[in-house]
């Protein structure tokens, strides 16, 4: 690593911000639903208007991390964090909720920034593990935020909004104090940064086919997991008929294993398996835990079948990042990650909507299925594609 001390701290800072978010996120679906009577589409526009932001905001603030630095963005989305879960913690009303999220959606599109602060600092051989260390952060997040949740949600919503912000500002703090400046490129960034949804910046990554490629990739990915991210809260709620709590307990499970493993687990695997494998192995698992949601019986049988789908997103998710940091070029990882990180935020406006949607009209096992069948995509392109085609990319 170049720095080690700087890439614990990013980890740290990512961390606490995620634990708000993990606080929020599975309760969202049964708030809307028992205080605001919103039917599963409506929480889908909700989820979707939040990834939405994410979707214009996040090619913006990588490139401007280009230019500028990562720390002052980094920090500026902490604080907007912050506000966003504030507004949660007053709302009575559909048009409130949306604000919320809009604010928490700008706010929540320093995560490529920090992937760019991590491809900064680590080298290219160990960069996997570094990417790993974001999702880490993000399975942490999820494995005590939901936790706490459940506990705060007994003392009513609002209180749960606040502890969100809570932690978010604690990252604020965090960053604006202890963290370094990661970006020694500044001055070798000269694009233009006014524009919002900066179409150019977005085309001038596709110009590399092979980053293209693993764009449209990770975008799968990410709209395979994106289905779930309402009607896995409700599939508990109508169907296993779970409390706030289990609900809660479920996605720390969720969040445990994928800390585990990309905490930890994939740095092993990267050293007895080459990246084809693991793109096999993990969309294999990640596709098979989908589709077995809607059959996991009972609590401990869907225990199961989630930890299958969080070790096979845990695996493949910073193994195509890493890929697509590696083939970027050192002065454009910003640019490229954020581009990246823009097209999966766009998969997560697409995967809430068509989630709820199916949800509502074709059943409560078609977001779980809608996502396995995608999956097939990235199966396949991992046994036929990327071998012959992205070999260079693809470490031994």
């Amino acid at each position: 690593m170049k720095n080690r001390t700087a890439l614990t701290l990013i980890f740290l800072t990512v961390f606490i911000d995620l634990l708000g978010f993990g606080i929020l996120i599975p309760i969202l679906p049964t708030f809307a639903t028992i205080k605001l009577n919103m039917d599963e589409t409506m929480i889908g526009v909700v989820l979707a208007v939040y990834s939405f932001m994410q979707f214009l905001f996040n090619p913006l603030l990588g490139k401007l991390s280009d230019k500028y630095g990562r720390k002052p963005i980094i920090t500026i989305c902490l604080f907007l964090n912050a506000i966003g879960y504030v507004i949660f913690a007053f709302t009575h009303s559909f048009e409130v909720l949306i604000i919320s999220r809009i604010v928490g959606g700008i706010g929540g599109s320093s995560v490529s920034v920090a992937m760019a602060y991590i491809a900064d600092v680590t080298t290219k051989e160990n960069r996997a593990h570094g990417m790993g260390l974001i999702g880490a952060a993000f399975g942490l997040g999820f494995v005590f935020g939901p936790l706490i949740g459940g506990v705060l949600s007994k003392y009513g919503y609002p209180v749960t909004g606040f502890g969100s912000a809570a932690f978010s500002f604690l990252a604020f703090l965090t960053t604006l104090i202890f963290l370094p400046e990661s970006n020694v490129n500044l001055q070798k960034s000269k694009e233009n940064v006014r524009r919002i949804l900066d179409v150019s910046a977005l085309k001038k990554v596709f110009t590399h086919p092979s980053v293209g490629v693993l764009i449209i990739l990770f975008f799968i990915q990410t709209f395979a997991m994106a289905n779930i991210y309402g009607t896995f809260a409700l599939i508990g709620f109508e169907h296993y008929h779970f409390t706030d709590m289990q609900n809660g307990l479920m996605y720390g499970i969720l969040g445990l294993v994928s800390a585990i493993v990309q905490g930890g687990l994939l740095k092993v695997f990267t050293k007895i398996m080459d990246q084809k494998v693991l793109l096999k192995f993990g969309s294999i698992a990640m596709m098979l835990g989908l589709v077995l949601i809607p059959y996991g019986i009972n609590f401990t049988g869907l225990a199961i079948v989630v930890s299958l789908l969080s070790l096979g997103s845990g695996i493949l998710q910073p193994t195509i990042l890493s890929m697509i940091s590696t083939i970027a070029p050192e002065t454009e990882q910003g640019i490229t990650l954020g581009a990246n990180q823009s097209m999966s935020s766009l998969a997560r406006v697409l995967g809430p909507f068509w989630g709820g949607f199916v949800f509502q009209y074709l059943g409560y096992q078609w977001p779980f299925l809608t996502g396995g069948i995608v999956l097939l995509i990235i199966v396949g392109a991992s046994f036929f594609y990327i071998p012959k085609k992205l070999s260079a990319v693809v470490a031994p």
